[in-house]
């Protein structure tokens, strides 16, 4: 499983940030624009865009995708630094390995990614701001048009937290983030 250690930073002085009063909400102007912010940081530390850093891909499952490259790292935004998860995300179904190592741009199907925000973001479920963006960066949003970034789907069956909260630290992948973190 590849892994990338590094701190990445982005301050948001010059963008006016204010976040939803209510626990339930994502998808909101104030999740898009951290998501923005959160964008940048990625780029900036080669995890996405056209400068990306690329591992060996491994075995996924949905709602993933069939092939997944995860990285590991920290980022601060607005002067909080917290732990920084990002899935790329590829397909189809029946991709091979090696289609998305000679092409990973051409099979990408999306970027996942946890962002553990300040204490009291969501207490509920340990400051996770979760955000699924397209291969170009844009917001993905579900069947009712609501853009995936925030608090996905908080208080629902399915979704982001529904699935991940299964997790003690919500990561599938705890371990790996254990050794990273020593």
């Amino acid at each position: 499983m590849p892994f990338f250690r590094s701190t990445i930073a982005l301050s948001a002085m010059s963008l006016a940030l204010s976040f939803p009063a209510s626990a339930q909400e994502f998808g909101t102007e104030a999740d898009a624009n951290y998501a923005a912010l959160l964008w940048v940081v990625m780029e900036e530390g080669r995890l996405v865009g056209d400068d990306a850093l690329y591992g060996f891909p491994y075995e996924g499952a949905e709602p993933h995708g069939a092939l997944l490259e995860t990285f590991y790292t920290e980022a601060t935004i607005d002067g909080h630094t917290g732990t920084l998860v990002v899935k790329r995300n590829y397909g189809p179904a029946d991709v091979e390995y090696d289609q998305v190592i000679g092409d990973p741009a051409g099979h990408l199907g999306a970027v996942t990614v946890m962002f553990q925000r300040e204490t009291g973001y969501d207490a509920d479920n340990q400051d996770w701001f979760w955000v699924k963006y397209l291969p170009d960066g844009t917001l993905d949003k579900n069947p009712k048009g609501t853009s995936l970034a925030g608090r996905v789907a908080k208080g629902a069956d399915a979704g982001c937290i529904a699935c991940h909260s299964g997790e003690d630290d919500y990561i599938f992948t705890s371990d790996a983030v254990a050794m990273m973190m020593k």
